[in-house]
């Protein structure tokens, strides 16, 4: 009864058991998605899905990540995060991933272990890119070398299976399968190396797994040929033959010899030896370099005593069994004169002055020949063609002399060569070259780089300023070329330039006194002269010419009849006024010139104003429309005069316009009508012509105490002949410089502008002409030729601004200018 219990106990714990604990297995290829379904432990554990959430089921494993999760309403066990075999169990064939399903009310503990299948996701790797091996060239077919193996982290059929190896005559490849162990691959030398054909092989290993499709990996073999001493050295002649005159310099190479080797390393490094025949010992008179084969006279020769030899020359290699050749050298001695005659100084006075007289001695000379006979007799003379000659003194004495003018600075030293050859055959010659320096004198006056120096300075510069910086170089030496600058006044204006301008006397850089002013001052001109310290000094002068550039500081001016801006301005037009009616016309000046002074007129006030509209470049203020009884009878107008300086200055002026029923009450005044294409009558026809002889009596007037005025300006300008302007019976203006002349011809709209003409202080070169219409449109209407008189027309058209600038050497760019600017150098304004 007792065993009985036992058997039933045994089996109750074991039921029980059962009940608590359980495993269960799956499997799964790794690097499976996320979600993956490996198994379904409901219904693996016959529980009820309604359970898994009221007993809490999980998923309990004691790895670092969450490999498994469980959906409870399904009771579906799937992939959490994604399984590598080769990161979960490395280097192990059979992976197992192990954990724990726990269920509680009771508590239940069930074993889960999934079989992590692998795949073929890792090609084989060798572990170094290259492999090299030396393998001499003596080695026998047969031969065989390991290679490195290949590793693949995947395993079973996926590993490596097979080596592959790329294609070549003298290597094949042997494959063994090792079991458990692997596959490895061996080198097999197939065809005998020769290292002087070929001395180094490139292979290239292929590892290939087991996978579908296959995957690879390669390594490149480089196989270095090891060098024997199987080659003989090779001379490239059996015999040579070389000729050598007599007496020659102990030192003298005759010959090199040159023997081959086709190994390498020391196998093919040769060592040259003389060998010795009978009594003769050919070391006596040769010297024989063992290393580079060249062989040299060791002592004097003699053809009278031995007219040749023969030497026996042996070449052998450095290998472990060396091995040699030998070679036949026949010199042959040439008799011959073989002192050639010699040149000696006995006297040299150098340095020579650049201004010594012809015949001056330079050197004393002896011209020696250790020959006799004719072959001691000698000719001397100077090769070349410098400024020197020979003079025989006694027999074989000579004198170098002056010969001919010396430049120091075209040269500042001669080589002299001296040539002695005597009468020997064939004759023998010698060359002796002197150098013989030249003093220097002070005969070069210090020189500027141009004549004439324009310079451009902008107003309201800061005193202290540099200006320009002056240059002179002399081309002589030390004291001679050593320079001082002087400031020489010529009194522009009766003002005298050192009063504007300072110079220092060693630098030669130019600083401005004060800070010019270019409305009262638009250039003036002076003379900067450079002395060197030679004795007596010499100087030279250079004219500069000072241009001083305009920048915009002055604001526009608003003319008469009205005034700026805090004054009333009124004007009357009538309510009947039709659209384009003339207002009033605002006049401004700008003191500055050029783009400084091009004015532009704007209606600033009132804002979105309807009614009047203002010319941009003209300032007349003109109706939009018709009046009508919605619009104001007093209009404040505000108008902005504005330059094109950089920042820009303005001005404004305020005007009321008053608009007025009867046109009795408007004030007369003169207003331009806006232009309409209508006859003229008899008086318009007069009162036209009276207007075009008031002004062209004006301009002429104006032009003529303007040529005078510029006449006298400038006596530095008074070399160019002065200009001269006609009047021509159809009404067009000429002006002529020199053989220059420009004609401007206007039409009979062109009388009701204001046109004023200023000459140009310097006659043109390479000129254009350049009109500007409308403000900002350029048009180049024609080339002004330099040389010929030919003439140049262009209209003015009605309230237009039009302007003109001819380019000159010294007008580097098109520019604008306004009536009384100055502007640069060379250019003509038209307004």
């Amino acid at each position: 009864q007792d065993v009985e219990y036992v058997w039933i106990h045994a089996f109750l714990l074991l039921c029980l058991c059962n009940r608590s604990a359980s495993q269960l297995s799956y499997s799964i290829s790794e690097e499976g998605n996320k979600g993956t379904v490996v198994g379904n432990i409901a219904k693996d554990l016959n529980i009820n899905t309604q359970e898994l959430e009221t007993r809490d089921l999980r998923i309990v494993s004691s790895y670092s990540k969450k490999y498994l999760d469980v959906n409870l309403r399904t009771g579906v066990l799937f992939v959490n995060e994604g399984i590598d075999r080769e990161e979960l169990c490395q280097n192990i064939e059979k992976c197992v991933l192990r954990a724990q399903a726990v269920l509680n009310d009771p508590m239940t503990v069930h074993r889960i272990e999934v079989n992590v299948l692998d795949i073929n996701d890792n090609s084989p790797v060798f572990i170094e890119q290259t492999y090299l091996l030396n393998i001499s060239e003596s080695s026998l077919a047969g031969e065989r070398y390991p290679l490195p193996a290949a590793v693949d982290a995947d395993v079973g059929s996926n590993s490596v299976k097979t080596y592959k190896l790329s294609q070549n005559e003298h290597f094949s490849l042997d494959v063994q399968s090792g079991g458990e162990h692997g596959v490895s691959a061996e080198l097999v030398l197939q065809k005998a190396l020769d290292r002087e054909k070929q001395s180094a092989i490139t292979l290239l290993l292929t590892a290939v797994d087991g996978g579908k499709p296959p995957r690879s990996g390669s390594l490149q073999i480089n196989i270095n040929v090891i060098d024997v001493n199987d080659n003989v050295p090779t001379f490239s002649k059996s015999l040579y033959k070389v000729r050598v005159n007599e007496n020659v310099a102990p030192g003298t190479m005759v010959i090199k010899l040159n023997a081959t080797d086709l190994d390498e390393g020391m196998n093919s490094k040769i060592v040259y030896s003389l060998i010795k025949l009978g009594n003769v010992d050919p070391s006596i008179i040769f010297d024989l370099n063992s290393e580079s084969g060249e062989i040299a006279v060791k002592s004097a020769l003699d053809y009278e005593e031995t007219p040749a030899y023969e030497i026996r020359v042996k070449a052998m290699d450095q290998g472990p069994v060396p091995r040699g050749t030998h070679t036949k050298l026949l010199i042959e001695v040439i008799d011959v004169n073989d002192n050639a005659p010699e040149i000696s100084v006995t006297s040299l006075m150098t340095p020579v002055k650049e201004d010594a007289e012809l015949g001056t001695i330079v050197a004393l000379l002896t011209v020696s020949d250790k020959d006799g006979g004719n072959n001691g007799l000698t000719n001397c003379k100077v090769l070349g063609s410098v400024p020197f000659q020979l003079k025989s003194n006694y027999k074989n004495d000579y004198s170098l002399v002056v010969d001919g003018p010396l430049d120091r600075e075209h040269t500042p030293f001669y080589n002299v060569t001296i040539t002695a050859t005597d009468e020997g055959s064939p004759p023998l010659s010698s060359i002796r070259i002197i150098t013989v320096h030249v003093s220097d004198v002070n005969d070069n006056a210090p020189q500027f780089t141009k004549p004439v120096i324009n310079v451009y300075v902008k107003e309201n510069s800061p005193t202290g300023s540099n200006v320009y910086k002056i240059t002179a170089y002399d081309a002589d030496l030390n004291d001679n070329a050593k320079m001082t600058y002087t400031l020489l006044d010529n009194y522009p204006k009766n003002i005298p330039a050192s009063s504007l301008l300072n110079i220092n006397s060693e630098t030669g850089d130019i600083v401005s006194l004060q800070s010019f002013n270019y409305e009262e001052t638009k250039t003036f001109q002076f003379k900067v002269q450079a002395t060197d310290s030679g004795v007596p000094p010499l100087s030279s002068n250079v004219t500069v010419n000072v241009f001083i550039l305009d920048e915009n500081d002055n604001s526009p001016t608003i003319l008469a009849p009205y005034s700026e801006h805090g004054s009333v301005n009124s004007e009357n037009i009538p309510y009947s006024a039709e659209a384009g009616y003339f207002v009033a016309k605002i006049r401004a000046v700008d003191a500055d010139s050029g783009y400084n002074a091009l004015l532009s007129y704007h209606l600033s006030e009132p804002k979105g104003n309807s009614l009047f509209r203002i010319g941009t470049s003209t300032g007349e203020i003109r109706t939009k429309r018709r009046m009508s009884d919605n619009d104001l009878k007093t209009h404040p107008l505000v108008v902005l005069v504005s330059d094109n300086g950089e920042p820009s200055l303005s001005a404004t002026v305020s005007i009321d316009v008053v608009v007025v029923e009867n046109t009795a009450d408007i004030q007369t005044q003169f207003r331009h009508v806006p232009i309409k294409e209508e006859s003229f009558s008899d008086l318009n026809l007069y009162l036209l012509i009276a207007i075009v002889s008031v002004s062209v009596i004006f301009l002429l007037s104006l032009i003529t105490l303007i040529a005078v005025k510029c006449h006298r300006t400038d006596g530095s300008f008074s070399r160019y002949s002065a200009p001269m302007i006609t009047t021509h019976p159809d009404g067009s203006w000429s002006y002529s410089k020199s053989t220059q002349q420009y004609d401007v011809c206007f039409s009979s709209d062109t009388l009701k502008s204001d046109v004023v003409v200023f000459p140009a202080p310097f006659p043109p070169v390479d000129a254009e002409l350049i009109s500007i219409n409308g403000g900002d449109t350029f048009t180049r209407t024609q080339t002004l030729p330099t040389k010929e008189k030919n003439a140049c027309s262009f209209n003015l058209h009605l309230n237009e601004l039009a302007f003109m600038c001819l380019r000159y050497v010294h007008c580097p760019l098109y520019s604008v200018y306004r009536p009384g600017d100055q502007g640069p150098p060379n250019c003509i304004r038209l307004f």
